[in-house]
């Protein structure tokens, strides 16, 4: 069956009210102080057919005999929203994904999503498990050479890419230029599309968005492509676990109308702009939009976008310390005062062989056994409560900060070990933290 994509697994519907016209007059109590002692009772006293004739200061008069145009009828709103959906929906791209591998991470993610969905559409299926599923998500235009931003959860594990564009039926075959798995990110390049069939969206600026503004989601929600919602945004302050590492990172909230389906669609502002890649719902349990739904900020694609143009195929990889933490407020009172730790800041519990830390010569928490005793102990590791002078209250800022950064930058980490502070410099490099915690507990270490 034709599967609809999202981690979106992404956001909510805004319901509009109708607005009743009123045409109220208001008229002066001394007609002769509001005219011309001249005027006549023809020229003064005139009323059009149809309307309630007026008596008291400020009376309502209904006009419902009067008629009105479409546009005429159309709030200021409306029309804005219409004239943005014309302007851009040429640069909104349906993509179609056939599996390459039914196994892989993202494939299960986009099976777990589709059984999550009550309803049929009819869509077209994939040609069952042996000839590989089909799924669909969304993507836009950033360039006029034919580049496609999407959502990585889109297209990472696909053997074949098809974009739709819109008012066109054809079906032109697209490839992965670049991944940025740890911001559910990757760049596309669609091939033999006619330059003149391509409609880049300009990207805004998501670091001046206010809570309130127009926010106009598109995309293919349960593969209905070329659709479009509106709502506002809800939230700025909001922070979701994005991307493979699930590392915590600010998204943008709203409640426009989001489903699976929209995944890597873009969201718009009242201009016309993106201000944001739609990534993920919170449904509530039930697999499908509840009214809160997250973006990517536009500002992070346009940070990542360089790398990704130059990407040629490959995964855009984010630096990683290669330790494992908690809160140092998860000790208790007695237990900081015995180590000599502070209040606040990150506790490290592991450091693994081979890791940035390691290199630095950073101390996770040790086990001491008396030896007359046989008593076993527990020294807390290092507590490092800033980051290049940054302070780090929380266990989720740390991997917020260092994903932040690029491979091969140094960073101070101020640490705390045995009462005393320090600066620790290191330099940071891609290490995988899942195969290493795999490998040590083999090894029982």
């Amino acid at each position: 069956m034709n599967k609809t994509l999202s981690i979106l697994a992404l956001t909510g519907s805004l319901v509009l009210g109708g607005l009743v016209g009123y045409d109220i007059r208001e008229r002066s109590a001394d007609a002769g102080a509001a005219a011309p002692s001249t005027q006549t009772a023809q020229t003064a006293g005139a009323q059009p057919a149809g309307t309630t004739a007026t008596g008291a200061q400020g009376q309502m008069v209904q006009t419902l005999a009067q008629r009105y145009s479409d546009g005429r009828a159309r709030t200021e709103s409306e029309a804005n929203t219409v004239q943005v959906v014309k302007d851009r929906r040429d640069g909104l791209v349906l993509i179609t994904v056939k599996e390459g591998d039914n196994s892989s991470a993202q494939a299960q993610l986009r099976q777990r999503l589709q059984q999550q969905l009550p309803f049929d559409f009819g869509l077209p299926d994939g040609g069952g498990q042996d000839q590989g599923a089909t799924a669909t998500g969304s993507g836009f235009f950033v360039t006029s050479g034919g580049d496609i931003i999407t959502n990585n959860h889109v297209v990472e594990g696909a053997s074949e890419i098809t974009v739709h564009l819109h008012g066109n039926t054809k079906g032109y075959k697209a490839r992965v230029v670049a991944r940025a798995p740890d911001f559910d990110l990757a760049l596309i390049r669609v091939e033999g599309v006619p330059a003149s069939e391509i409609r880049p969206l300009p990207l805004g600026n998501s670091d001046q968005l206010d809570v309130g503004l127009k926010a106009i989601a598109m995309g293919a929600p349960f593969g209905l492509d070329f659709s479009v919602s509106e709502g506002i945004i809800s939230s700025l302050e909001r922070q979701v676990a994005v991307g493979t590492k699930g590392v915590n990172q600010n998204v943008i909230q709203t409640d426009a109308a989001i489903n699976p389906g929209n995944s890597g669609g873009p969201l718009l502002n009242s201009a016309g702009q993106v201000i944001g890649v739609n990534t993920q719902i919170l449904t509530g349990g039930i697999g499908q939009s509840a009214g809160v739904g997250f973006a990517i900020p536009v500002n992070t694609v346009k940070k990542l976008l360089p790398e990704l143009q130059a990407g040629k195929g490959g995964v855009i990889q984010t630096p990683s310390l290669g330790v494992g933490i908690n809160d140092v407020a998860s000790l208790s009172a007695a237990e900081r005062k015995q180590a000599k730790l502070p209040e606040q800041g990150v506790l490290i519990g592991r450091v693994y062989q081979g890791s940035p830390a390691a290199a630095a010569g950073l101390r996770g928490s040790r086990t001491l056994i008396d030896e007359s005793t046989g008593q076993r102990t527990t020294q807390p590791g290092d507590v490092i409560t800033a980051v290049d002078g940054q302070p780090i209250t929380g266990a989720e800022q740390l991997p917020q900060q260092i994903i932040s950064r690029k491979i091969g930058e140094t960073v101070t980490l101020t640490v705390v070990r045995d009462g005393q502070s320090r600066d620790v410099k290191v330099t940071l490099k891609a290490f995988d933290l899942a195969a290493a915690a795999q490998r040590e507990d083999a090894q029982g270490q």
